[in-house]
């Protein structure tokens, strides 16, 4: 049985350095490095990575379309295409050598069509058919409905699939049940909630309010530099992240749900899924583009000896 990824808004990664980005000014960059990116193709890479299987679907358009599945292809990453008639988008990601600062450009994506969306959660239900989870990950494209994670939600819910869900906006509002686990960000929490959560015990309780309310049974909310909130209904552990050299932050986020799924799926218990995905996005932080950590420095990560529990709540709230 595999882990079964959904990436909606799929893109081409564009990577680059230059000397220095000036307004105005022309930016003469290095050669680019492609990646397949995306939310859910990111997380598949973090479980290829981790040695389990995974298939990815998406969709895929116009000449950039071929390039995605390409690259896909090269990562070693099963797919399962959906062919849509608008162009795949393409995102560029420059870091400044000289601050060490990174530009990040994201694009809206495709505009897809009722049938092509259709065709989407057709395509999950079969992916679906034989699998440990389902994880749904990033934006919805244009034409897209908001409420489409909820319907995914709904579809394998009655499949009995557990979905982990990573998203934000309006599609993450949307959902108002049958979630496994979800993870927001801090501020992703906060707009769901309504309501500034300026510390821990905050946090704790809008998290516990979505389970309360059976949006989902696990709620992870991702604090940036300042660490990982992981809750249930009975239990919330706070775990602090690993300070490395950061050679890009896309695709972290994405990593750590791909390490998470894996713990998940392997029986872990869940600080331990947790730490493993801790460990993933660490190591993403230290690989160029959008590409998965290494699986050694993902293992070495893992097993090392977790610092002495602290407060979190001195810190400031992740931006």
């Amino acid at each position: 049985m595999s882990i079964v990824t959904l990436t909606m808004n799929p893109a081409i990664d564009i990577a680059t350095t230059a000397p220095s980005v000036r307004p105005t000014d022309k930016t003469r960059c290095t050669a680019p490095r492609f990646d397949p990116g995306g939310g859910g193709i990111n997380v598949a890479r973090t479980i290829a990575a981790l040695d389990e299987t995974v298939t990815a679907v998406f969709p895929a358009g116009g000449p950039p379309g071929e390039l995605l599945m390409e690259l896909v292809r090269g990562a070693g990453v099963p797919m399962r295409p959906v062919r849509v008639a608008d162009n795949t988008r393409e995102c560029f990601a420059v870091t400044a050598s000289d601050t060490g600062e990174q530009y990040r450009f994201v694009l809206p994506g495709p505009r897809l069509t009722a049938p092509e969306v259709h065709r989407c959660l057709a395509e999950i239900e079969r992916a679906a058919q034989d699998c440990r989870y389902v994880v749904a990950s990033g934006s919805l494209p244009p034409g897209v409905p908001a409420d489409f994670y909820q319907r995914l939600a709904d579809l394998l819910t009655d499949l009995q699939v557990p979905l982990v869900l990573d998203t934000s906006g309006a599609a993450l509002r949307a959902v108002r049940r049958g979630i496994h686990l979800v993870k927001p960000s801090v501020r992703e929490l906060t707009e769901y909630i309504g309501r500034p959560l300026p510390d821990r015990e905050s946090r704790v309780a809008a998290a516990r309010e979505l389970i309360t309310r059976e949006v989902s049974e696990i709620v992870v909310v991702s604090l940036g530099s300042s660490g990982t909130l992981a809750v249930t209904a009975k239990d919330d552990e706070w775990f602090p992240a690993t300070e490395v050299a950061v050679r890009s932050g896309t695709g972290a986020g994405d990593a750590q749900v791909g390490g998470i799924t894996v713990g998940l799926s392997r029986g872990y218990p869940l600080d331990d899924a947790v730490r493993l995905g801790i460990a993933a996005a660490t190591a993403a932080l230290m690989t160029p583009g959008t590409g998965p950590g290494l699986p050694a420095r993902m293992a070495e990560l893992f097993h090392r000896p977790a610092p002495p529990p602290t407060s979190p709540d001195h810190l400031a709230i992740p931006k």
